[in-house]
């Protein structure tokens, strides 16, 4: 069976976007809501715009739905420039936050609305009504009001009337914000789910981070007007471009430091470790002192000690020390403390040397134990509180210099098994390749 290929438009050169913005810059009387802002979006894409309120995310949207016009640029549509075009001539729907849906009429009636103003004959908006209904799994609601069902099952209503008349493009603005928790999880899969099947391209304006991480190919992470970065929710988590996204999407431990590059250089810690198991060579005895040792010396004292004298043993700094020179040349390390071990960053670039920057790293990937690690980075510090989450638990650990730090662990053992508790004294380790170095 052939393997499936990865749905990724947006890195084939030859593949034409659905959505175009070029240039585009919103203004509000002296606010800038969109600034200059250039961005392409491919069909049957599921595109998320995440970001703070105010960062301008509603606002592209709402463009996108001929609801704002912008103040230059251009945006278009399977290539047609639609700054002039009204909402109800584009093929495009928008899905808003309330549903707005019609309280009077039933189920059915409600998906019908849109179909019912077209020139559609009645037998197709009944097979369309009934489509929609079957692919939202609604067929057993049909008869019923909007107050007669769930706040769930009303968000598929306002999703089925929305893909009704078969958008090349839906936009939703918070559609799952008026959920709990876990019925917006629940619904989060069922938008996929209706969104591959349907093949419309989706465009979803969010804040919530997980919701975005969950349900789109791509997350644009906005910020007072601009697109910080736009990549796979994987990418941004794991390969973030400024401390500002890192800062923005889960948990993140930041530590700034000085830069400097990882050079090859004499390893005399090495040498010093190697010699402990080593008799210090004897000097070489010339003729006159062998025969002061046999004639004089042995006679009266009895033979020589011949056992090895060693070096003291060396201290765990020094075992540091040896350990770090004997790593692959190469990536950066990071003074974060003047009385810390700098931070090593096999991924580093080493153009940027000699800079201050942030090494971002995420709690998950830090250990945590109360036994001296064997690990390339580790860090000292003093767990001060700590977060039971069921699955797992969240330790805040201050370091020597004051900064705070979280490390998560699962949860696999019982709670009466686990050996670390508040104010313990605790390494905190990780590899040279778990963190990223950010300049901004």
């Amino acid at each position: 069976m052939a393997q499936e290929s990865v749905f990724a438009p947006w890195d084939d050169p030859n593949e034409t976007p659905l959505i175009q913005f070029q240039n585009v810059t919103k203004r509000f009387g002296d606010f800038t809501a969109i600034d200059d802002l250039t961005q392409d979006i491919y069909a049957k894409e599921f595109f998320a715009l995440l970001g703070p309120s105010g960062c301008g995310k509603t606002t592209m949207m709402r463009m996108l739905g001929g609801f704002e016009t912008p103040t230059s640029g251009t945006i278009k549509i399977a290539g047609q420039d639609m700054n002039n075009v009204p909402p109800n001539k584009r093929a495009v729907n928008m899905m808003f936050q309330s549903y707005a849906l019609f309280p009077h009429l039933s189920i059915y009636e409600n998906i019908a609305f849109g179909l019912r103003r077209t020139d559609m004959a009645k037998d197709a908006i009944d097979g369309r009504v009934e489509e929609m209904l079957k692919l939202t799994r609604l067929e057993k609601f049909a008869r019923r009001k909007p107050h007669q069902i769930s706040g769930g099952q009303r968000q598929r209503v306002a999703l089925a009337r929305s893909l009704a008349k078969a958008p090349k493009l839906l936009l939703l603005d918070e559609p799952l914000g008026a959920l709990d928790k876990k019925l917006r999880q629940d619904t989060q899969f069922e938008l996929m789910d209706i969104q591959e099947k349907t093949g419309t391209t989706f465009v979803i304006v969010t804040h919530d981070q997980e919701e975005a991480m969950t349900v789109a190919s791509r997350v644009a992470v906005m910020d007072e007007g601009r697109i910080m970065q736009v990549a796979t929710p994987a990418e941004i988590y794991e390969a973030p471009n400024s401390r500002y996204v890192a800062d923005f999407i889960g948990d993140v431990n930041l530590i700034e430091g000085l830069a400097s590059t990882r050079r090859e250089v004499a390893k005399p810690a090495a040498k010093a470790i190697e010699k402990v198991e080593e008799p210090i060579a004897e000097a070489e005895q010339d003729d006159n002192v062998g025969w002061l040792q046999k004639k004089l010396i042995k006679p009266i004292f009895g033979d020589r000690d011949a056992g090895p004298k060693l070096l003291p043993a060396p201290s765990e700094d020094e075992l540091d020390a040896a350990k770090e020179d004997a790593l692959p040349d190469g990536g950066l390390a990071i003074k974060w403390s003047p009385d810390e071990a700098s931070i090593i960053a096999f991924n580093g670039d080493e153009d940027l040397a000699g800079k201050t920057l942030t090494y971002a790293i995420r709690p998950e990937k830090l250990n945590i134990s109360k036994q001296r690690p064997d690990s390339v980075n580790k860090i000292k510090g003093k767990v001060i509180d700590i977060a039971y989450l069921g699955n797992l638990s969240t330790y805040y650990v201050e370091l020597s210099n004051g900064t705070m730090i979280k490390a998560q662990m699962t949860n696999a053992r019982r709670l009466a098994r686990r050996n670390i508790t508040w104010e313990d004294t605790v390494w905190v380790s990780f590899t040279g390749t778990a963190g990223v170095l950010l300049e901004s």
